[in-house]
């Protein structure tokens, strides 16, 4: 079946008569008729284990979505979690230890950043950043106690590229996991795995959840690394998603598929605007087909969202808040992947920069692309000419 098929009707198989929608398994527990079954589920970690006994572990509503994303991701099977941190943090610790290295990309997630530089360090943890723009760069910063290469691809605000199957390659050669962050794509547009990449995460909270009312990530690999994860992070760190979430999110991905065309659709047209405004002076945007790596987000991607941003040539810090909050349609917030646009202030300064810029990011919503370009050209006027 097409995946479009599969996201309304993969875990959910019925027989009979019953509800179209599966219910809300909100309970904390789930009792055995007989000690032996209780007991052999108690021990079963595996993460596709349908033998539920605690919620903080497991749930029937969990295991409908993480099936539909490990289909969607390609993967043999996902965890979900109470948010993108949640999973990302997950992800990370199953694969490190006190003396071991990680070489990540430096324009990845600020809080991800944070935890590899500030809180890792704490128990013997040590880290190399690169720009990850070439697959050299990134195996001259590996070492011997190099355990993990960490990915976003492409990376926050300014939308750079890796090569998934050059790193991955690489990474297996050495004995190396490699775990790339693929929120921005959502799982309808990357699927990293067929890269050889060994895990993915998303904040789901973004296209996956779609509606802005439920935070949640998402942790997709084989079964040998995840089962592993679940033995140990998923059991003691008590990060799962609850019922109901997770239910939400069941709802998110029925329309992922339409929301994502939208998505792209809408992207192409404000890019476009955005390369007649004299106001602006560079435009990162993962679908520029003049993008110095178009030829990645060719081989990588099937398309782009509409999450971009821009460097005004206007660069008083000043100016530039008075453009956003003159905004009417782009609120203010930091997240993206709903039904509203949102615009943020960011100051950029990746490796290869001699000075750091402040940077416009936009997620453009469901509002008409129209009515977009107007609230925009009212902002530029008004304090970026």
């Amino acid at each position: 079946m097409n995946r479009e098929t599969e996201l309304q009707h993969l875990g959910e198989e019925k027989s009979g008569t019953g509800p179209v929608v599966p219910p809300i398994v909100q309970t904390s527990l789930f009792v055995y008729p007989d000690f032996d079954s209780f007991w052999g589920t108690m021990f079963d970690h595996s993460a596709d284990n349908e033998r539920f006994i605690y919620s903080r572990v497991g749930n029937p509503n969990l295991s409908v979505v993480e099936k539909k994303l490990a289909m969607l991701e390609k993967t043999e099977t996902c965890k979900i979690f109470t948010s993108g941190m949640a999973a990302i943090t997950a992800g990370i610790l199953c694969s490190v230890k006190a003396g071991d290295h990680i070489v990540a990309v430096d324009t990845m997630y600020g809080p991800t950043k944070e935890f590899i530089l500030k809180w890792l360090p704490r128990f013997g943890v040590t880290h190399t950043l690169v720009t990850g723009n070439d697959p050299a760069e990134i195996e001259a910063a590996c070492t011997a106690e190099t355990k993990l290469i960490y990915l976003e691809s492409p990376s926050s605000i300014l939308f750079r590229f890796q090569d998934l199957e050059a790193v991955a390659r690489f990474a297996k050669s050495k004995g190396i996991r490699t775990m790339v962050d693929n929120s921005y794509a959502s799982p309808l547009f990357s699927q990293p795995a067929t890269f050889g990449i060994d895990l993915i995460v998303h904040s789901a909270t973004k296209y996956i959840g779609g509606h802005s009312d439920v935070v949640a990530g998402a942790l997709c690999g084989s079964r040998e690394h995840l089962d592993a994860m679940m033995a140990e992070e998923g059991q003691w760190l008590g990060a799962l998603l609850p019922p109901f979430p997770a239910w939400l999110l069941m709802r998110g991905l029925r329309t992922l598929p339409m929301r994502m065309e939208h998505s792209q659709r809408t992207a192409f047209e404000i890019f476009e605007y955005l390369k007649s405004r004299s106001e602006v002076d560079e435009i990162f945007f993962a679908g520029d087909p003049d993008h110095p790596q178009n030829d990645l987000f060719k081989k990588q991607m099937s398309g782009a969202t509409s999450l971009l941003s821009f460097a005004p040539k206007v660069q008083e810090m000043e100016k530039v808040k008075a453009f956003v909050e003159s905004l009417n349609l782009f609120q203010i917030g930091v997240s993206w992947g709903g039904f509203e646009s949102l615009a943020v202030i960011i100051p950029a300064h990746p490796m290869n920069w001699s000075e750091p810029r402040w940077v416009v990011r936009l997620y453009c919503g469901f509002e008409h692309v129209d009515d977009l370009k107007a609230d925009l050209t009212q902002g530029f006027e008004a304090h970026l000419a």
